[in-house]
């Protein structure tokens, strides 16, 4: 550590105003503390590894309050997990072996519930020795209490003598791993002091280092977030002056920099998902203001994710078309925005229903969550066009014409062999639903509809949920040319984060929905899409799972360097101006 040979402060403090700093923010870095005698301790590795990657340590003390946990933990931009005791297996339901070493008391409680607290959010952790087995242990995997009395096979020595700031043995790296990229080799010497470890990854890890006797040494994420464990110590070599485990550090660094970023970005743009369909779940007891297992939007997820507005759809499924099956469909549409307005009014002090896009800005100003209202199957209105203005008065925003099969509207992507397009009805339909103000969706359209519809509808109409033909050959998706019809018309395409609309080989990941974006911004410019999730309605893919994952995207549009200007037009804006306009032309003749 570096000694000061004056006590001059006045000289110290002079010489830091002798100018004035524009250097950028660096991240925060909350640190797990070590108690030891009954006093907070942390060796100077950790902290003097993240202020020699850039960035500012905070050590978090070991406390219970969940209320102050959350509170500190919207304040860091990452998480280092400190080394120390071994996990008590009696939190991961196991009874302790004989060969348990010590144990700590007073970090293993709060600890586990960080890791999870901070998942959830998505901030960046890095776990060493002990962070490791945290981490893992806390996402849901598993832990050698024990690995000479309960690993097979014959064990390298893993709890060196050797001074700490020198390596001992070698690991293995996974090719393509973020370790195997950051250090540019697949075998690293590390140092080593443990006799716990990783016995099987958690759900939604890999590992991507292992010692030459088999032990796990590292894992990191596989869903494209930023979580990585290493079994050694990496600040060790760093008091040292040895910079060779400094990429690890730079990497939290570089993690935790994107994350601030995005966190700002969030605090400045409305972010608006077009499609989802939580209201699918209203039989099933759901409870909108607690972090529900059975949904992938609710208020703890909106939170976490730092997401504004949803528009939550009345889906009505397509069945027979006589006058009594009409009326239920109609009646079901109506009893859905009957329950999404009672889920509203039961948590009136953090939500509301939003109208028009002005509403959506001033419940964002006011720290409030905005749900807006749609229908998905025109089906919903029968025959009886009046609906539709009564539908508009109720707050819906918009309607998809049809959903899979055709109905008295217009033909379908699926199941429309005749390649049927608007009826004569759905001319109507269409024209009313210009005059009241509703906007047009084309999700679930077949082609011929699409292209009736651009000719019938006087105003801009929006897809809400699509993705693009050209790289997911699948009937709900759009032609390069309907994407630009569309883009001509003034409409807006939003990707769908449903697995099988991007990828047909495999299960879709974040960067397929990045991909599906790209070509649309390559094909009629950045002015014309967004993002349209469909969750609860089977949408959510690796990496952008549900709304505690959506600031990732957000992170994903920073990588591929779209501007600040972009990103909002992405998260809502270009889907905000078509509705300001279907809008504003209604206004003058209501």
């Amino acid at each position: 550590m570096k000694t000061y040979q004056t006590f001059d402060t006045e000289s110290d403090y002079q010489k830091i105003h002798n100018h004035f700093s524009t250097s950028k923010k660096a991240p925060v870095i909350g640190i797990t503390g070590n108690v030891s005698d009954g006093n907070l301790s942390l060796l100077p590795g950790y902290f003097n590894s993240i202020l020699k990657a850039g960035g500012i340590p905070l050590v978090i003390p070991p406390f219970e309050e969940t209320d102050l946990l959350i509170e500190m933990l919207n304040r860091v931009d990452g998480i280092l997990l400190s080394g120390g005791a071994d996990v008590n297996p009696l939190f991961l339901h196991e009874e302790p072996v004989e060969a348990l070493h010590n144990i700590n008391p007073y970090r293993d409680r709060q600890e586990l519930l960080l890791v999870r607290l901070a998942a959830n959010r998505q901030i960046p952790i890095l776990g060493i020795c002990r962070g490791i087995q945290v981490m893992n242990a806390a996402l849901g995997g598993t832990l050698y209490q024990d690995i000479d009395t309960q690993s097979e096979g014959p064990h390298i020595k893993h709890s060196q003598d050797l001074d700490r700031a020198y390596a001992s043995h070698t690991v293995n790296l996974e090719p393509d791993s973020i370790l195997a990229n950051l250090f540019h080799t697949e075998k690293l010497a590390v140092n080593s002091f443990h006799h716990q470890a990783v016995k099987e990854t958690a759900p939604g890890f890999r590992v991507t280092a292992r010692a030459t006797d088999g032990v796990i040494e590292a894992i990191e994420s596989t869903e494209y977030k930023a979580m990585i464990g290493v079994q050694w110590h990496p600040e060790c070599f760093i008091v040292n002056h040895d910079e060779y485990m400094l990429p690890l550090f730079q990497w939290l660094i570089g993690e935790a920099l994107s994350f601030q970023k995005a966190k700002e970005l969030h605090h400045k743009v409305l972010t608006l998902d077009t499609h989802c369909d939580t209201p699918m779940f209203f039989g099933q007891g759901i409870r909108f203001d607690t972090r529900d297992p059975k949904i992938k939007v609710d208020l703890h997820k909106m939170t976490e994710g730092r997401q504004d507005a949803t528009i939550m759809v009345a889906y009505i499924p397509q069945k027979e078309r006589d006058d009594e099956s009409l009326l239920a469909a109609t009646a079901k549409a109506d009893g859905i925005l009957n329950e999404l307005e009672k889920m509203v009014a039961a948590n009136c002090t953090a939500v509301d229903i939003a109208y028009k896009p002005t509403d959506l800005y001033r419940l964002k100003a006011a720290g409030k969550k905005a749900i807006m209202l749609g229908i998905e199957n025109g089906y919903a209105i029968g025959k009886d066009l009046t609906n539709v203005e009564r539908f508009r008065k109720r707050g819906i925003v918009y309607m998809t014409l049809c959903h899979n099969g055709n109905n008295d509207i217009c033909g379908s992507a699926r199941y429309n062999e005749e390649n049927l397009g608007v009826s004569a009805f759905g001319e109507q339909v269409i024209h009313e639903m210009n005059r009241v103000g509703m906007m047009v969706d084309l999700s679930h359209a077949g082609v011929q509809t699409f292209y009736d519809t651009l000719d019938i509808s006087r105003l801009p109409v929006v897809c809400s949920h699509s993705s693009c033909r050209a790289l997911c050959d699948h009937p709900r998706n759009l032609y390069d040319e309907q994407i630009k019809a569309l883009a001509k018309k003034g409409g807006v395409i939003q990707v769908c984060l449903y697995s099988g609309f991007l990828r047909s080989d495999r299960p879709a990941t974040i960067c397929d929905a990045i991909e599906h974006l790209n070509h649309i911004v390559n094909l009629v410019g950045v002015e014309h899409v967004g993002l349209g999730t469909d969750f609860d309605g089977d949408g959510g893919i690796i990496g952008c799972n549900d709304s505690s994952e959506l600031i990732n995207f957000t992170r994903r549009l920073m990588h591929e360097r779209y501007s600040e200007d972009d990103i909002r037009l992405i998260w809502g804006g270009n889907f905000l101006r078509v509705m300001e306009e279907v809008q504003k032309q209604a206004s003058l003749q209501l």
